[in-house]
This record gives structure tokens, C-alpha cells and sequence, in this order.
């Protein structure tokens, strides 16, 4: 099935129902299909036909969602871009996925200006709202279609978007993701991440609308659900809880950073949050300390969901009922895992052969559904090295229990090998962010002339907090072996974070291994 009509047959049944709301613009689901139908409309005059990309580039606004509706009902690729991109990064992706149209929103039109010479395969390029020459307004293209479409006809394995990898270790490569990706994603959200969920719902977007939450608004407009759709550019938290309580928000999506500010924001009493039903957060791994002063202040509302681009949102998740603030050491545990196999979904630990190894053994995670991508955009060779012996090998580091709990240590790059020993990185992390004085810590490997490896833990403080190195070693020395404990402790006043907020630890290695061969750069 096509998945764009997951709004047609939304707009059928339920027309009336809000769908998207953004500052003093609302749409209903009638309304929100008649813009879609005449974007695609709009796109086939331009000569862009089924097959064909469209890249799509725009601070989050309803017409990010429209213009993803009407590419998935042309049967067109859409390519979302992440707005935190520089210019020539996003220039890469819209060249790299040969899209033929582009739609921006106005904030990005100088920017296309400066690097419109260097995309030969662009044709058009569409803008909402102020329109430099020679682009075309977003609003004219729509006003001189028909609010009349049939939905194309695709087959299950034609790509319906392009996701690029957010690229910290490279460049970013498109995880080709099928209309049967994406169905099965929409699917296995409404049968583990928010069982119920309905037309009475509710979702706020406040994380960009190319990644995560992007990929659940297809199951909220499956099912009619209204969109809230934040005009802010950034995350800003107290306006994220104050829109909790206005309009009743039931579920969202949020990565654990986001939580972070969230719980940390001193208005966080301030607003009636109790709305929320499902608070799923996820893309990147989520510290236990953190985690429990979540659950204290948010109530019964969290699920966890491990997932990658290339399985879009969707191998493993923490359900509602092991958030547990009150449960035996078995719970207790599980709340540092990232919780089971998704219903219809495979998981196995396997070794350097990809033998899968025994619970409790580390060993590299893969996994296979119809939720796997179809393979990477224009590059055969990574596709089959992803996606060796029929299931995708994720790069990740971990291990599952006798009940089938996945607990992810690291990325294999982020392993520390010192004198032979294996260390996880995420071990040590745990134990750091629990020292009062701590915000954020990311543990590396650092260059040592006799082990080969040793760890260093990099910092940033709790305002007005103060911990020395030598506290800090011995805090962790009281929690976990001597040979994990860091050897040395950098303090800074931010961590550096990629376009989507995870730590980029290749880019605090860098500087320690700079001319020296590492397993990890």
C-alpha cells in the first residue's frame, strides 16, 4: 500500500478532525489532504514522476508534512533534510539523491541561492513564502491544482524516503526505506508504542520533523490524530510543557536530551503534563540516573524504543510497564536496557563469523523485519556489508538476557580496548552521571604508550558545582572495577553534539589521536 494513504482514507473518515496546528495556523484533515493532492499535482507538472526524488528542507511547519504526503502519493522518494545542516551538507544530500525538485521554507533561500550552481539535477525549487528569483512559490504551485489525486500505485519495496544517516563518522549515506518499511513501522507503533492510540489523540512535534518525529506522524496521521507543531527553531522546554497542558498532548517523541532539559527545566511543576500517555524517547542511549528522575517527574508515561535509520525507530523497546520506580532487581535492571524485540521483529547477538553467541555474551546486534531498510542509496558495497547473510548488522555492541532484554554497551567504535581488557564506555558513563556535580559525561579511549588504550572521562558540571579529577576517580572506584575507573578527567563546558544532540565522541578523540593510529578514528 501507498503510505500516503495513510491521509487519504484519514481525510475520508474523519475530514473534520484537527490534523495540524502551528502557532495561529490550523488545518482539518480535509484540508490538509486537498494541499497534499495539489502539491503532488504540482510536482507531476514539473515533470517529476514516480521514482523520482524530492528533497525536502524547511524549519518544522505544517508544509514539511504536506510536502511529505504529496511525494509519498506520487510515489515519488522524499528526502527529508535535517535544518541544522550547513549548506554544503545539505547541498551533498540533495546531489547525492539526484532529487529533481527541492522545497525549502523562506529561512533556507539564500542559502539555496549560494549553492543552487553546484545541483545540476535540481529543476525547480520551491519556497514558502519569500521567493528570490528564479523559484517557485510554494503557494502559486498549489493554487493553480486540483485538490483531486489518485494516490499512485507503488510496489511494496519502492522507496518512499530517503534517510540520510546523520554522517559523524563520514558521509551520510540514504537508507532507502519502502512504503512495506514504513507501514510496518506505522504498524508496530500502534501495537507496542502507544496501544490504543486513536483520533482523540494528540502528538506534539518539538524534535525535527526529518528524523524521529517525522516517522511518527505517519502512525498519528493514521489515525487521525492531531499534529502540534512547535514554530520554535530550538528546543525550548518550558514552551514544550506549556503546550503539554494546552492542548492536552498525549504523546511525543523526544531524544533522551530532550528529557534531560525537560526535568531539569525549573517550570516543570509549573504545567499540567499529566495529558501525556506516551512519552517515547529514543536515538541515543538514555543513563539510568537520568532516566529515574524522569520517571519521578513525568509519571507512568515513558517507552523506550531503540532503533537506527536503517530500521527506521523500530528493533527494541522499553514498554510502559517496566518504567517502574517500585520494582524488584530484576526491574530495577532492565531499566538500563533497552528493553525487547519489537512484535514482528528478530534480534541476535553474533560474533566476528556472525555466529550468534549465547545470552550474556557481548557480540555486535543485528536484526531482521520488514522494517529493514532496502539498502543504501548508490552505494552497493556498504549495502552489502550492512546487510551480509540477510540481516542488518547495526554496528552496535551488546548483549541479551535469559529473558530477551537487549542491553547496548557502545558503538563497536566506541570500544576501549586497554591491555587486552574489553571496556564499555556506557559501564562508566552510568557510574559518573550519578556524582551530583555531573550534567553530561561521555567516556573515550585515549592514546597510552604501555596499554595501548586508556580511559578519560570528559565533563561538563552541574552549575555552580565543583568536583575535582582526583574525587571523581575515586567516586568511581567505589562503583565499579579499578581497571574501568577513567585514568583522567577533562572538564568542559559543553560536550560536542551532532545535528539530532548526541554526543559526537569521534570529535573528542580526534585531538588525543591525531597522527596516531587508532581502531576508533
Amino acid at each position: 500500500m501507498n503510505i500516503g494513504k495513510l491521509l487519504t482514507k484519514s481525510a475520508r473518515t474523519f475530514p473534520e478532525n484537527l490534523a495540524i496546528t502551528c502557532g495561529t495556523k490550523e488545518l482539518t484533515y480535509a484540508e490538509f489532504n486537498d494541499r497534499a493532492n495539489r502539491l503532488a499535482n504540482g510536482l507531476n507538472r514539473l515533470g517529476v514522476r514516480p521514482g523520482d526524488n524530492v528533497a525536502v528542507l524547511m524549519y518544522n511547519c505544517p508544509e514539511m508534512l504536506e510536502s511529505m504526503f504529496a511525494c509519498f502519493k506520487a510515489g515519488c522518494g522524499v528526502i527529508p533534510i535535517n535544518f541544522r545542516l550547513h549548506p554544503r551538507e545539505f547541498a551533498f544530500i540533495i546531489d547525492h539523491s539526484e532529487a529533481k525538485v527541492v522545497i525549502i521554507s523562506s529561512e533556507f533561500s539564500e542559502a539555496m541561492v549560494d549553492v543552487h550552481g553546484d545541483l545540476p539535477r535540481v529543476s525547480d525549487i520551491l519556497t514558502v513564502s519569500t521567493v528570490p528569483e528564479p523559484f517557485l512559490a510554494y503557494e502559486r504551485v498549489l493554487s493553480a491544482e486540483s485538490d483531486q489525486f489518485e494516490d499512485v500505485e507503488v510496489a511494496p519495496d519502492d522507496v518512499a524516503w530517503l534517510f540520510y544517516t546523520s554522517g559523524t563518522t563520514g558521509l551520510p549515506k540514504g537508507a532507502m526505506l519502502t512504503h512495506r518499511n514504513l507501514l510496518a513501522m506505522t504498524m508496530n507503533f500502534y501495537a507496542d508504542m502507544c496501544p490504543g492510540f486513536g483520533p482523540n489523540d494528540v502528538a506534539l512535534h518539538a524534535a525535527p520533523l526529518s528524523h524521529g518525529s517525522g516517522c511518527y506522524a505517519l502512525p498519528n496521521i493514521g489515525k487521525a490524530a492531531a499534529n502540534v507543531i512547535l514554530e520554535e527553531k530550538s528546543f525550548n522546554p518550558e514552551q514544550v510543557l506549556k503546550t503539554i497542558e494546552s492542548h492536552h498532548v498525549t504523546n511525543m517523541f523526544a531524544a533522551p536530551t530532550m528529557i534531560k532539559l525537560l526535568i531539569d527545566c525549573p517550570a516543570i511543576d509549573k504545567y499540567d503534563h499529566s495529558s501525556l500517555k506516551a512519552l517515547n524517547y529514543g536515538g541515543a542511549p538514555m543513563l539510568v540516573d537520568d532516566l529515574m528522575q524522569a520517571m519521578e517527574k513525568l509519571g507512568p508515561c515513558l517507552v523506550q524504543l531503540y532503533g537506527q535509520a536503517e530500521s527506521p525507530m523500530t528493533i527494541t523497546y522499553l514498554p510502559h510497564a517496566d518504567h517502574r520506580l517500585d520494582g524488584d532487581s530484576d526491574r530495577m535492571r532492565r531499566l538500563a536496557s533497552a528493553g525487547m524485540p519489537r512484535t514482528d521483529v528478530e534480534v541476535r547477538i553474533v560474533d566476528s563469523d556472525d555466529n550468534e553467541v549465547p545470552p550474556g555474551e557481548m557480540g555486535e546486534i543485528v536484526t531482521r523485519s520488514d522494517l529493514v531498510m532496502r539498502g543504501y542509496w548508490r552505494d552497493p558495497e556498504a549495502t552489502a556489508e550492512t546487510l551480509r547473510n540477510g540481516w542488518l548488522h547495526t554496528g552496535d555492541i551488546g548483549y541479551v538476557d535469559d529473558h530477551g532484554y537487549l542491553f547496548l554497551m557502545d558503538r563497536s567504535k566506541d570500544l576501549i580496548i586497554s591491555g587486552g581488557e574489553n571496556i564499555y564506555p556506557r559501564e562508566i558513563e552510568e557510574v559518573i552521571v550519578q556524582h551530583p556535580a555531573i550534567r553530561e559525561v561521555a567516556v573515550i579511549g585515549v592514546p597510552d604508550p604501555v596499554w595501548g588504550e586508556s580511559i578519560k572521562a570528559v565533563v561538563s558540571l552541574v552549575p555552580n558545582r565543583e568536583v575535582t579529577q582526583g574525587e571523581l576517580i575515586d567516586f568511581c572506584t567505589e562503583h565499579i572495577a579499578r581497571y574501568k575507573r577513567p585514568k583522567s578527567v577533562d572538564f568542559v563546558e559543553e560536550l560536542p553534539k551532532n545535528n539530532y544532540g548526541k554526543i559526537v565522541k569521534r570529535e573528542l578523540r580526534a585531538k588525543y589521536w591525531e597522527g596516531k593510529a587508532s581502531h576508533v578514528i
